[in-house]
């Protein structure tokens, strides 16, 4: 029945020989972007693909585009890749985020359809305006709503990413740096992401993240603390407290999947870097706080914990009283997630055809 409907839609909807995929701005928003542009590829195979975003690079050797832009976010740069894209001529645009400027950057590639949510005044550049669901879903399923415009369905909603070869230059130089850092060495290693360009109001204090390190130790494991170089400081400082590594600010994006790939887990807040961590296959605690699981809580070998407060999800950056939501999380709790994690089996991923 399904593939006779998708058959049906198929045959109705006009045919796509370029298309073009706005990403979203954000790198967990990337990550969360994979199944639907899984399932734009899988139902389009004829046609020519270019992703275009900040982080499109991530997606990059999945066998998901033939063509990547990464979309800068200083003007000057967006409007020469908006060049490069309008070179590709593509027939048909699906616009991922909801802001005005990438629906005028879709008119100006010449896309004939433009495929987005209707999201204030720019409703009227586009040609295919899909209402946002209310209440809203998970930023996954919101992406295959667009996906779904297209004749695209989604053989599953988990994003799923191959990570580097084990046996390649980026695992071995992430191996080595690991092993500067003081960490692996026979012990599991359990990464401990310490910001979020989101705010601080999604960062767990740093009291807790210094429990938590403690009581890793206690069990084998080894913490190893990721940031970027603005947390360095605030890394080695808690690495001076407690049994600790500290890689912040010594890895860089391109490093990154590697990196991770190498964990033993992953704890961090509701950041891209735990969006990114599940999609390789390396299990992730997720700290909530702020925002919503309901919403953007990663898929896959994942937990996301919550401490109840009255005055949550807030959604701000800054909290303006204590920080109770993530205060409150215990550094136990997330140590026994940590371990739950380590000791269930992966379940298998499935097999997927490379375009």
């Amino acid at each position: 029945m399904a593939g006779g409907l998708r058959a049906r839609l198929s045959r109705a909807l006009p045919m796509i020989s370029a298309l073009a995929v706005r990403l979203p701005n954000w790198l967990g928003d990337t990550v969360m972007a994979e199944p639907a542009v899984r399932a734009l590829r899988r139902a389009h195979p004829q046609a020519q693909v270019l992703l275009a975003g900040p982080w499109a690079t991530v997606l990059g050797g999945q066998g998901l585009a033939d063509t990547l832009v990464t979309y800068p976010r200083a003007w000057s740069g967006r409007l020469a890749a908006a060049d490069v894209v309008r070179r590709l001529a593509p027939d048909t645009a699906v616009l991922l985020p909801n802001s005005v400027e990438s629906a005028l950057a879709a008119w100006y590639w010449g896309a004939g359809r433009r495929i987005g949510f209707d999201a204030g005044v720019r409703g009227k550049v586009l040609t295919d305006v899909v209402a946002l669901p209310e209440p809203r879903r998970h930023q996954i399923d919101e992406y295959l709503m667009l996906a779904e415009r297209c004749g695209a369905s989604a053989d599953d909603a988990e994003p799923t990413l191959t990570p580097p070869p084990a046996d390649g230059a980026a695992r071995a130089e992430a191996r080595a740096l690991l092993a500067e850092a003081g960490a692996h060495g026979g012990r599991r290693t359990v990464g401990v992401h310490l910001g979020a360009a989101y705010g601080p109001a999604k960062t767990w204090p740093a009291e807790r993240v210094a429990e938590l390190c403690r009581l890793l130790d206690t069990v084998g494991a080894r913490a190893v603390l990721l940031g970027t170089a603005a947390e360095a400081p605030a890394a080695a400082a808690l690495a001076a407290e407690a049994p600790a590594a500290t890689l912040a600010g010594r890895d860089r994006p391109a490093l990154l999947p590697s990196l991770l790939a190498e964990l033993d887990a992953l704890v961090s807040g509701d950041t891209g870097v735990a969006h990114l961590a599940t999609a390789l296959g390396t299990p992730v605690v997720a700290l909530f706080g702020p925002t919503d699981p309901a919403l953007s809580a990663p898929r896959g070998r994942a937990v996301a914990l919550t401490h109840p407060v009255p005055c949550a999800p807030c959604f701000y950056r800054v909290c303006p009283i204590e920080h109770p939501c993530l205060r409150g999380l215990e550094a136990k709790r997330v140590r026994d997630a940590v371990l739950a994690l380590l000791e269930s089996a992966p379940p298998p991923r499935p097999a997927r055809r490379q375009q």
